[in-house]
């Protein structure tokens, strides 16, 4: 049981709180930047804006068929080849926020799609042009109806910055593979306190979407 606890020294223990604190960093931007550009992507191809809705789909289809750790590597190693250098950290950011960004725009194009048409009629017929009709009457209506599936996929992607330790981004599934590289006894001990972590977080998240959904009834 001692050889439990060793594996949390306070040296090990700070190394992989930092680490936490790189996921959750990383985390936190990409959903705030994945909610954004995917509500405004998935607005375009709701839209149906000839010939410019049909190349966006095309660009949102391939990237939500490639894999996550491709677009990562890509971010990461390919593009310093046409001139774009950037670090770990923000490589990471953009890769997160490009693939949840695609996945985002059909749960928000299918949301605004589940919203009933005489509301887009109504408001037009009040005198409202379709960007106010769009942000007061629609999307507040189609969001309510995205919230599980919109959480389901920010969940995933707090669980998928661990592939970020790809391209050694000290996160705290690579600085946990550290520490345990030190001694084979902390392998579980580690291995736990990551189980536990990013339980909380995931389950934070589900927590606040039952608040939200609450609010909206």
């Amino acid at each position: 049981m001692s050889e439990f606890f060793d594996a949390f020294t306070g040296a090990n223990l700070g190394y992989l709180m930092d680490g936490l604190g790189i996921t959750v960093g990383v985390s936190v931007i990409s959903v705030v930047l994945s909610l954004i550009i995917g509500s405004i992507i998935g607005i375009i191809l709701f839209e149906k804006l000839p010939y410019f809705s049909s190349l966006v789909g095309t660009l949102n289809n391939i990237v939500r068929n490639l894999p996550l750790l491709l677009i990562i590597f890509f971010t990461y190693f390919a593009l310093p080849q046409f001139g774009v250098h950037l670090p770990i950290f923000w490589a990471t950011v953009v890769a997160m926020t490009g693939f949840q960004s695609a996945m985002l725009a059909e749960i928000v194009r299918g949301g605004l799609e589940a919203v009933d048409r005489g509301q887009f009629e109504g408001a037009r017929a009040n005198g409202l042009s379709n960007m106010q009709t769009m942000i007061h009457i629609v999307l507040p209506q189609a969001y309510k109806k995205m919230i599980p599936p919109i959480i389901s996929q920010l969940i995933s992607l707090v669980k998928d910055t661990s592939l970020a330790s790809g391209i050694v981004l000290a996160e705290l599934t690579y600085r946990g593979q550290i520490v345990y590289a030190q001694n084979s006894n902390y392998i579980v001990p580690v291995l736990l306190f990551m189980t536990i972590v990013y339980f909380l977080l995931n389950y934070g998240l589900s927590l606040i979407a039952k608040w939200f959904d609450r609010r909206l009834a």
